[in-house]
Protein backbone atom coordinates (compact mmCIF):
# COMPACT_ATOMS: atom_id res chain seq x y z
CA UNK A 1 0.00 0.00 0.00
CA UNK A 2 1.43 3.44 -1.03
CA UNK A 3 2.13 5.96 2.25
CA UNK A 4 0.42 9.06 1.30
CA UNK A 5 2.61 11.86 1.53
CA UNK A 6 1.84 14.64 4.01
CA UNK A 7 3.06 18.68 2.77
CA UNK A 8 2.25 21.91 4.98
CA UNK A 9 2.44 24.71 2.29
CA UNK A 10 3.81 28.14 3.54
CA UNK A 11 1.38 29.94 0.87
CA UNK A 12 -1.75 29.75 -1.07
CA UNK A 13 -0.11 29.45 -4.35
CA UNK A 14 2.27 26.24 -2.50
CA UNK A 15 -0.45 24.78 -1.96
CA UNK A 16 -2.43 25.51 -5.42
CA UNK A 17 0.70 23.93 -6.53
CA UNK A 18 1.11 20.71 -5.04
CA UNK A 19 -3.00 20.08 -5.68
CA UNK A 20 -1.38 20.15 -9.14
CA UNK A 21 1.66 18.03 -8.58
CA UNK A 22 -0.91 15.74 -6.31
CA UNK A 23 -4.02 14.89 -8.58
CA UNK A 24 -5.31 12.42 -6.37
CA UNK A 25 -4.10 14.92 -2.93
CA UNK A 26 -6.81 15.71 -0.29
CA UNK A 27 -7.10 18.95 1.37
CA UNK A 28 -6.19 18.20 5.24
CA UNK A 29 -7.87 21.27 7.08
CA UNK A 30 -9.02 20.05 10.60
CA UNK A 31 -9.32 16.47 9.52
CA UNK A 32 -11.81 15.64 11.97
CA UNK A 33 -13.78 13.66 9.23
CA UNK A 34 -10.87 12.99 6.85
CA UNK A 35 -8.94 11.11 9.10
CA UNK A 36 -11.85 9.11 10.49
CA UNK A 37 -12.46 8.28 6.63
CA UNK A 38 -9.39 7.46 5.96
CA UNK A 39 -9.08 5.06 9.02
CA UNK A 40 -12.04 3.55 7.66
CA UNK A 41 -10.69 2.46 4.22
CA UNK A 42 -13.93 5.15 2.51
CA UNK A 43 -10.59 7.15 1.72
CA UNK A 44 -7.13 7.06 0.14
CA UNK A 45 -5.37 10.13 -0.54
CA UNK A 46 -1.67 10.51 -2.25
CA UNK A 47 -0.98 13.31 -0.11
CA UNK A 48 -2.37 15.40 2.60
CA UNK A 49 -2.32 19.72 1.75
CA UNK A 50 -2.53 21.14 5.06
CA UNK A 51 -3.49 24.37 5.08
CA UNK A 52 -3.63 25.68 8.50
CA UNK A 53 -0.48 27.50 8.10
CA UNK A 54 -1.21 29.77 5.43
CA UNK A 55 -1.50 33.16 6.32
CA UNK A 56 -4.85 34.58 5.96
CA UNK A 57 -6.94 31.00 6.11
CA UNK A 58 -7.32 30.92 9.59
CA UNK A 59 -9.06 33.72 12.03
CA UNK A 60 -11.79 36.16 11.10
CA UNK A 61 -11.68 39.46 9.66
CA UNK A 62 -14.14 42.37 8.34
CA UNK A 63 -14.91 41.98 5.05
CA UNK A 64 -15.99 45.52 3.86
CA UNK A 65 -19.38 45.96 6.13
CA UNK A 66 -18.96 41.92 6.31
CA UNK A 67 -16.82 39.18 7.34
CA UNK A 68 -14.48 37.10 6.15
CA UNK A 69 -13.68 33.51 7.67
CA UNK A 70 -10.74 31.79 6.62
CA UNK A 71 -11.75 27.87 5.32
CA UNK A 72 -9.47 26.82 7.97
CA UNK A 73 -10.65 28.40 11.23
CA UNK A 74 -11.93 26.49 13.89
CA UNK A 75 -15.26 26.56 14.79
CA UNK A 76 -14.58 27.63 18.29
CA UNK A 77 -12.90 30.31 16.90
CA UNK A 78 -16.19 32.14 15.51
CA UNK A 79 -16.98 32.71 19.68
CA UNK A 80 -13.80 35.02 20.08
CA UNK A 81 -15.22 37.65 17.57
CA UNK A 82 -17.76 39.57 19.24
CA UNK A 83 -19.17 41.96 16.07
CA UNK A 84 -19.48 38.37 14.16
CA UNK A 85 -21.44 37.28 16.84
CA UNK A 86 -23.48 40.04 17.39
CA UNK A 87 -23.90 40.35 13.42
CA UNK A 88 -24.62 36.55 12.77
CA UNK A 89 -25.09 34.84 16.04
CA UNK A 90 -27.34 31.92 14.50
CA UNK A 91 -23.74 31.31 12.29
CA UNK A 92 -21.88 31.13 15.41
CA UNK A 93 -24.38 28.98 17.21
CA UNK A 94 -24.38 26.59 14.59
CA UNK A 95 -20.83 25.96 14.14
CA UNK A 96 -20.41 25.32 17.58
CA UNK A 97 -22.92 22.24 17.83
CA UNK A 98 -20.99 20.29 15.89
CA UNK A 99 -19.52 17.49 18.06
CA UNK A 100 -17.69 17.87 21.33
CA UNK A 101 -16.02 21.36 22.14
CA UNK A 102 -12.18 18.83 21.71
CA UNK A 103 -13.51 18.36 17.80
CA UNK A 104 -14.75 22.45 17.47
CA UNK A 105 -11.44 23.15 18.43
CA UNK A 106 -9.79 20.90 15.82
CA UNK A 107 -12.64 21.28 12.93
CA UNK A 108 -12.85 23.87 10.29
CA UNK A 109 -15.86 25.81 8.68
CA UNK A 110 -14.34 24.79 5.32
CA UNK A 111 -14.32 21.53 6.00
CA UNK A 112 -17.56 21.15 7.73
CA UNK A 113 -18.67 22.57 4.33
CA UNK A 114 -16.58 20.43 2.10
CA UNK A 115 -17.74 17.01 3.86
CA UNK A 116 -20.77 17.56 2.22
CA UNK A 117 -22.92 15.88 4.70
CA UNK A 118 -26.22 16.65 4.51
CA UNK A 119 -26.82 17.11 8.23
CA UNK A 120 -23.72 19.35 8.29
CA UNK A 121 -25.10 22.09 11.04
CA UNK A 122 -23.09 25.06 9.84
CA UNK A 123 -24.39 24.75 6.83
CA UNK A 124 -28.04 26.02 6.35
CA UNK A 125 -27.02 28.97 9.08
CA UNK A 126 -24.52 30.00 6.03
CA UNK A 127 -26.83 29.37 3.29
CA UNK A 128 -30.17 31.46 5.22
CA UNK A 129 -27.54 33.89 6.10
CA UNK A 130 -26.37 34.68 1.99
CA UNK A 131 -23.06 33.42 2.52
CA UNK A 132 -20.85 33.02 -0.41
CA UNK A 133 -17.29 30.70 -0.82
CA UNK A 134 -13.87 32.40 -2.67
CA UNK A 135 -12.50 29.08 -4.21
CA UNK A 136 -9.29 29.21 -5.75
CA UNK A 137 -7.71 27.16 -7.93
CA UNK A 138 -5.60 26.73 -11.56
CA UNK A 139 -7.90 29.00 -13.56
CA UNK A 140 -7.78 31.94 -10.60
CA UNK A 141 -10.37 32.82 -7.75
CA UNK A 142 -14.02 32.60 -8.16
CA UNK A 143 -17.05 33.53 -5.48
CA UNK A 144 -19.96 30.91 -5.31
CA UNK A 145 -22.78 31.21 -2.88
CA UNK A 146 -22.39 28.15 -0.33
CA UNK A 147 -26.49 27.60 -0.98
CA UNK A 148 -24.76 26.05 -4.90
CA UNK A 149 -21.29 24.15 -3.41
CA UNK A 150 -22.68 21.11 -1.90
CA UNK A 151 -23.85 18.76 -4.58
CA UNK A 152 -24.70 14.93 -2.89
CA UNK A 153 -23.64 13.13 0.29
CA UNK A 154 -19.81 13.89 -0.33
CA UNK A 155 -19.69 15.87 -3.15
CA UNK A 156 -19.09 19.70 -3.65
CA UNK A 157 -18.67 21.67 -6.69
CA UNK A 158 -14.82 21.97 -6.71
CA UNK A 159 -12.97 21.19 -9.45
CA UNK A 160 -9.86 19.41 -9.80
CA UNK A 161 -6.85 21.72 -8.01
CA UNK A 162 -9.44 23.80 -6.09
CA UNK A 163 -9.65 24.74 -2.27
CA UNK A 164 -11.53 26.87 -0.40
CA UNK A 165 -9.77 30.02 0.38
CA UNK A 166 -13.17 31.76 2.84
CA UNK A 167 -16.27 31.98 3.99
CA UNK A 168 -18.06 35.82 3.34
CA UNK A 169 -20.67 37.00 5.16
CA UNK A 170 -22.74 39.49 4.17
CA UNK A 171 -23.13 42.46 6.54
CA UNK A 172 -26.21 42.09 8.79
CA UNK A 173 -29.26 44.50 7.54
CA UNK A 174 -30.63 46.56 9.85
CA UNK A 175 -33.68 45.01 11.90
CA UNK A 176 -31.89 41.77 10.67
CA UNK A 177 -31.92 38.47 12.63
CA UNK A 178 -31.05 35.11 12.62
CA UNK A 179 -30.91 31.81 14.24
CA UNK A 180 -30.33 28.04 14.00
CA UNK A 181 -32.11 25.25 15.58
CA UNK A 182 -31.60 21.16 14.92
CA UNK A 183 -33.20 18.08 16.16
CA UNK A 184 -30.99 15.46 17.92
CA UNK A 185 -31.54 11.95 19.31
CA UNK A 186 -29.65 12.84 22.35
CA UNK A 187 -28.74 16.01 24.32
CA UNK A 188 -25.81 16.94 22.49
CA UNK A 189 -22.56 15.32 20.76
CA UNK A 190 -25.11 13.61 17.92
CA UNK A 191 -26.08 14.04 14.42
CA UNK A 192 -28.76 16.42 13.30
CA UNK A 193 -32.19 14.06 12.63
CA UNK A 194 -33.03 17.33 10.86
CA UNK A 195 -31.98 21.38 10.82
CA UNK A 196 -33.47 25.30 9.85
CA UNK A 197 -31.76 28.32 9.86
CA UNK A 198 -33.65 30.94 9.11
CA UNK A 199 -32.46 34.92 8.27
CA UNK A 200 -35.31 37.77 8.25
CA UNK A 201 -35.25 41.41 7.84
CA UNK A 202 -38.05 43.56 9.87
CA UNK A 203 -38.87 47.18 8.90
CA UNK A 204 -39.54 49.74 10.76
CA UNK A 205 -42.84 48.95 10.46
CA UNK A 206 -42.77 45.63 11.82
CA UNK A 207 -43.22 43.86 8.45
CA UNK A 208 -40.65 41.38 7.09
CA UNK A 209 -39.04 43.15 4.28
CA UNK A 210 -36.53 39.56 3.29
CA UNK A 211 -36.06 36.25 4.56
CA UNK A 212 -34.25 33.43 4.29
CA UNK A 213 -34.97 29.53 5.38
CA UNK A 214 -32.92 27.04 4.51
CA UNK A 215 -33.04 23.14 5.58
CA UNK A 216 -30.43 20.64 6.63
CA UNK A 217 -30.51 16.41 6.88
CA UNK A 218 -33.59 16.15 5.41
CA UNK A 219 -32.58 15.84 1.73
CA UNK A 220 -28.95 15.62 -0.05
CA UNK A 221 -28.02 18.15 0.18
CA UNK A 222 -28.56 21.57 2.99
CA UNK A 223 -31.53 23.20 0.80
CA UNK A 224 -32.85 26.83 0.47
CA UNK A 225 -36.38 27.23 0.39
CA UNK A 226 -37.17 30.66 -0.94
CA UNK A 227 -41.46 29.26 -0.71
CA UNK A 228 -40.89 29.31 2.60
CA UNK A 229 -38.73 32.66 2.95
CA UNK A 230 -41.69 34.25 0.73
CA UNK A 231 -44.77 32.72 3.24
CA UNK A 232 -42.87 35.35 5.78
CA UNK A 233 -42.39 38.55 3.87
CA UNK A 234 -45.25 41.37 4.13
CA UNK A 235 -46.17 39.69 7.62
CA UNK A 236 -45.11 40.39 11.49
CA UNK A 237 -43.93 36.67 11.42
CA UNK A 238 -47.58 35.62 13.52
CA UNK A 239 -49.39 32.56 13.52
CA UNK A 240 -50.37 32.33 10.07
CA UNK A 241 -47.24 33.40 8.34
CA UNK A 242 -45.35 31.01 10.32
CA UNK A 243 -48.17 27.95 9.75
CA UNK A 244 -47.52 28.75 5.84
CA UNK A 245 -43.67 28.57 6.36
CA UNK A 246 -43.28 25.59 8.10
CA UNK A 247 -45.36 23.97 5.36
CA UNK A 248 -43.51 25.16 2.27
CA UNK A 249 -40.54 24.01 4.62
CA UNK A 250 -41.82 20.57 4.95
CA UNK A 251 -43.16 20.09 1.50
CA UNK A 252 -39.41 20.68 0.63
CA UNK A 253 -38.04 17.49 2.06
CA UNK A 254 -36.90 14.67 0.70
CA UNK A 255 -35.46 13.21 3.27
CA UNK A 256 -34.47 9.09 3.98
CA UNK A 257 -35.46 6.90 6.79
CA UNK A 258 -32.27 5.67 9.15
CA UNK A 259 -31.94 4.75 12.55
CA UNK A 260 -32.11 8.25 13.69
CA UNK A 261 -35.56 9.10 12.31
CA UNK A 262 -38.07 8.29 10.02
CA UNK A 263 -38.80 10.07 6.80
CA UNK A 264 -42.09 11.50 8.64
CA UNK A 265 -40.19 12.34 11.53
CA UNK A 266 -37.69 14.34 9.36
CA UNK A 267 -40.28 16.31 7.56
CA UNK A 268 -42.66 17.19 10.89
CA UNK A 269 -39.24 17.92 12.53
CA UNK A 270 -38.76 20.24 9.21
CA UNK A 271 -41.44 22.61 10.13
CA UNK A 272 -41.20 22.63 14.37
CA UNK A 273 -37.54 23.27 13.87
CA UNK A 274 -38.19 26.03 10.98
CA UNK A 275 -41.09 27.93 13.26
CA UNK A 276 -39.02 27.95 15.95
CA UNK A 277 -35.72 28.98 14.32
CA UNK A 278 -38.15 32.01 12.70
CA UNK A 279 -39.28 33.05 16.02
CA UNK A 280 -36.11 33.51 17.03
CA UNK A 281 -35.05 35.61 14.36
CA UNK A 282 -37.90 37.71 14.62
CA UNK A 283 -37.12 38.66 18.10
CA UNK A 284 -33.22 39.52 17.42
CA UNK A 285 -34.05 41.66 14.28
CA UNK A 286 -36.84 43.29 16.75
CA UNK A 287 -33.62 44.06 19.42
CA UNK A 288 -31.24 45.07 16.13
CA UNK A 289 -34.02 47.71 14.49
Amino acid sequence: MTTATYHAPASLSEALGLLAAHPGAQVLAGGTDLIVQVRAGRAAPSAFIDIKTIAGLTGVRRSGEGFAIGAATPCTALLKDAALCAAWPGVVEAANLIGSVQVRNRATMGGNLCNASPAADSVPALIAAGATCLIAGPQGEREVAVTDLPQGPGRVALQPGELIVELRLPARPMGGGDAYLRGIPRSEMDIAVAGAGVALVLGADGLCTAARVALGAVAPTALLVPEAGAALVGTRIDDAALTRMAAAAQAACKPIDDKRGTAVYRIHMAGVLARRAALIARDRAENNA
